[in-house]
């Protein structure tokens, strides 16, 4: 394996890793989403926003990491995604506003709007942002309506090397059921596991079973949507391509070969699997570690899934205007030289997540109690 194919396999990892991290780190939508039903009385719903607001910054810093990475990595994807379907993103970083405008003033003093609008702006990051992201997602499996041609770039009136095959930009993939599927498997997720969360770190008897009860019903539907989606998945048509040409043609059942062709993959998917599930029962039987057991669980579970997207000759973007349009980890990568530089540059990210680690055992060495709330709002 020549040094442009390793770092292109590397890269797509750490890609991979970080939308997984990022995922695992919704729990904060995810608890947002639920303030306003698990919490009975206005200290509680307090409490639960302290257990978010000490968070919420690292999912934004993840999702902010998420998206540079791909642009210096995946140049060619960032500029065709976020460049034509740009109004799903442009809906999900408004999400992202709105959540770090209302940590910062709902309960600031003189604010006209209210508490109560900004924990609506909570619900809503804590509703569309996992949905809208599981939705932009799916179209890594099922595809995107968009046109790639590098010769554009030569044209002075219009030097574009990608466009949008439809004037939704993005919005269409609302309309496949996939990734719907998707969509809701990744926001019942997050519910799952702020449930798990603020049952481990909750000085509240009251407010841990309220948790307790919801997990019930949250993991219900959870498995309901993300096992009807991996069946989906399974026996979907893939799309793959051909190393020396390059050309992409679609293959049926691609992503269930992936998993058998990379059995280190399909390890992890099972693994992960089985920890999510060990972990939502172990929450149901009132265990306080259980978070602990479900997130890396979930880690492990979309690592496996994204890697299928793109190893394997897989086409990690497909684009269903134009198959020969696809984008794989081969044709959309930036250079040797730049994959080069950037590979030094990761080496400071296992500090950076020992950081994380410490500041996160810091923050929650101590439940939270509703004395807390008074102190730290």
């Amino acid at each position: 394996m020549n040094d442009i194919v390793f770092l292109q396999q590397y890269w797509w990892f750490l890609i991979s890793l970080l939308g997984a991290l990022l995922v695992f780190l919704m729990f904060v939508q995810g608890g947002q989403s639920l303030i306003l039903t698990l919490g009975r009385t206005e200290e509680q719903r307090c409490m639960l926003l302290l257990a978010t607001g000490r968070k919420w910054e690292l999912t934004f810093t993840t999702l902010v990491t998420f998206g540079g990475a791909f642009f210096a990595s995946f140049p060619l994807f960032y500029s065709t995604s976020f460049g034509g379907a740009y109004w799903v993103w442009v809906i999900i970083l408004l999400c992202f506003v709105i959540q770090a405008v209302s940590y910062e003033f709902q309960l600031r003093r003189g604010n006209v709007l209210g508490t109560t609008t900004y924990r609506v702006f909570l619900l809503l990051n804590g509703v569309l942002g996992p949905l809208l992201i599981g939705t932009a997602v799916g179209t890594f499996f099922t595809g995107a309506e968009f046109v790639v041609n590098k010769v554009a770039i030569t044209d002075p009136s219009m030097p574009v090397i990608s466009y949008w095959a439809n004037p939704l930009h993005g919005l269409e993939a609302a309309w496949v059921p996939q990734n719907i599927l998707l969509g809701m498997s990744v926001l019942l997720l997050t519910r799952v596991l702020a449930c798990l969360y603020f049952q481990g770190c909750m000085d509240d008897a009251m407010l841990r079973e309220n948790c307790r009860r919801r997990l019930r019903i949250e993991s219900g539907f959870f498995l309901l949507f993300f096992l009807t989606w991996l069946v989906c998945w399974l026996l979907a048509d893939g799309f793959a391509y051909v190393p020396e040409s390059g050309l992409i043609y679609t293959e049926p059942y691609k992503y269930l070969h992936n998993l058998l062709e990379m059995p280190a993959v399909a390890a992890l998917l099972l693994i992960g699997v089985l920890m999510v599930l060990g972990g939502i029962a172990g929450g149901l039987c009132g265990r306080r570690r259980a978070f602990w057991v479900s997130g890396p669980g979930s880690v492990l579970v979309v690592l496996a899934i994204l890697l299928c997207a793109g190893w394997n000759n897989t086409a990690f973007y497909p684009s269903v205007a134009h198959l020969q349009s696809s984008l794989t980890i081969a044709n959309s990568s930036s250079g040797l030289f730049t994959l080069k530089t950037m590979t030094i540059v990761s080496f400071i990210i296992p500090p950076v997540l020992a950081y994380i680690a410490w500041a996160w055992r810091a923050l929650d060495r101590e439940p939270i109690t509703a004395a807390e709330t008074a102190e730290e709002h």
